[in-house]
């Protein structure tokens, strides 16, 4: 069975690049444009992981974490967060909302598949 892993990045661009090598690796994609749009969808199914963007409109990166983290069904989803954002401020603010890894834009699809291996829940 394969896992379900969700994007969430107001860039859809971003979103396909993502969801094109998700998919050749063989994982099943959810996407989203932003943290709203993301809770929407989390609607009991199972997610084994999420990609998400910092900045976004709406509801950020951050902010979409901590409400995914507050939902039982989702407390222990793996979050990387996929952004241009580098400061160590930000990445501290990532870790404390729950985030698991940090990918800054741009990046190598292999760079983030090996995160997504490494992370993904059985």
């Amino acid at each position: 069975m394969s896992k379900t892993v969700m994007i969430v990045d107001d860039s859809a661009s971003i979103r396909q690049v993502v969801a094109i090598a998700l998919k050749g690796a063989g994982y099943d994609v959810v996407d989203a444009c932003d943290g709203q749009d993301a809770l929407a969808k989390l609607d009991g199914r199972k997610i084994h992981l999420v990609i998400s963007d910092v900045n976004m409109p709406n509801l950020d990166g951050i902010s979409f974490v901590k409400q995914l983290k507050a939902n039982p069904a989702y407390k222990f989803t793996p979050v990387i967060m996929l952004t241009t954002e580098s400061t160590a401020e930000k990445k501290l603010k990532g870790q404390e909302a729950g985030a698991k890894a940090w990918i800054v834009k741009p990046f190598q699809p292999q760079q983030m598949l090996s995160a997504v291996a490494k992370l993904v829940l059985p």
